[in-house]
């Protein structure tokens, strides 16, 4: 699931890219209009299992935990993920979004009590460490924005990290479809009242150029936001927060094996710092099982 995750996650950043500008750099939809549109092609995809479940929002402690997952955890970071890429490359936004695995350590730590081990946090420097080689060595690391842009994705990741600290430690009695159904339903009316706002509407009927952009857009509402966001939501209820944000760990190798297919160039660096990072997740995941399996023994 982890795999499947990076992979699904690891494409998305183009895929948003994609929908504002065609191949051409032609405009199609704006970074605002992407958002929105994305949020709610979302939300309409998982209305019907969002309404097999809809007494659960009837238990009033489910109603804040879910509309915080729905708007850190996908609202939100919609809007300011897209904002970035106007500034920043799609490879570069998603080295960026390794932030969350730090953010939800710190949270979790801070405000839930967690317990970490020196091997686990090792583990998190190590991977972040491995993240920004990674960074350093990429082939288009230009930045045409300012540092809004980047600081855009810093927020997003911060809010990344409460949404996963708030279904570990307040939801787990929810399967992950509920979960994901339910905080999309939440913010379904705001994403049509910002769609129409924005003009995503007009834009769909008069721009020549909006079928190729809907193409990306359903491509990336439907596997890389409800599917994907259904089997992340579940793989934390399954595991621990820092091991389903350890798929952030994941994410950058997969925009370098993305950008191999579009004819970009791999160093010696570049694999060097993907060993670092799969390295960190290893600490941060696989060895404190290892020796707790071998202590029981």
């Amino acid at each position: 699931m982890l795999i499947a995750l990076a992979c699904v996650w690891g494409s998305s950043f183009i895929l948003m890219k994609r929908a504002m500008f065609t191949s051409d750099n032609v405009a199609i939809f704006t970074d605002g209009q992407v958002g929105s549109l994305r949020m709610l092609i979302a939300s309409l995809v998982l209305l019907p299992f969002a309404m097999k479940a809809i007494s659960k929002l009837k238990i009033q402690k489910n109603i804040l935990p879910l509309a915080i997952v729905g708007t850190c955890g996908s609202f939100i970071p919609a809007f300011l993920f897209t904002y970035a890429e106007t500034g920043i490359s799609s490879g570069y936004a998603g080295m960026l979004n390794s932030f969350t695995p730090i953010f939800a350590l710190i949270i979790g730590f801070v405000v839930f009590k967690d317990r970490l081990t020196k091997i686990q946090m090792s583990g998190v420097v190590i991977g972040a460490i491995g993240v920004v080689l990674l960074m350093l060595s990429g082939q288009d690391l230009s930045i045409k924005g300012n540092f809004s842009h980047i600081f855009a994705i810093v927020i997003a990741t911060f809010l990344y990290a409460v949404s996963l600290n708030t279904i570990k430690h307040t939801l787990q009695h929810l399967k992950g479809l509920e979960i994901t159904s339910l905080s999309f339903f939440l913010i379904l009316i705001p994403s049509i009242v910002i769609s129409y706002i924005n003009g995503s509407f007009s834009t769909i009927t008069t721009n020549t150029h909006a079928g190729e952009g809907l193409i990306y857009l359903g491509i990336l509402s439907v596997i890389g936001t409800a599917i994907a966001v259904v089997l992340f939501n579940q793989l934390i209820t399954m595991s621990s927060v820092l091991f389903a944000s350890s798929v952030t760990y994941l994410i950058p190798i997969i925009a370098v094996i993305i950008g191999l297919s579009f004819g970009e160039q791999i160093n010696a660096q570049q694999i060097g710092s993907m060993a670092i990072v799969l390295l960190g997740i290893f600490l941060s995941n696989m060895l404190p099982k290892l020796l707790n399996r071998k202590k029981m023994q």
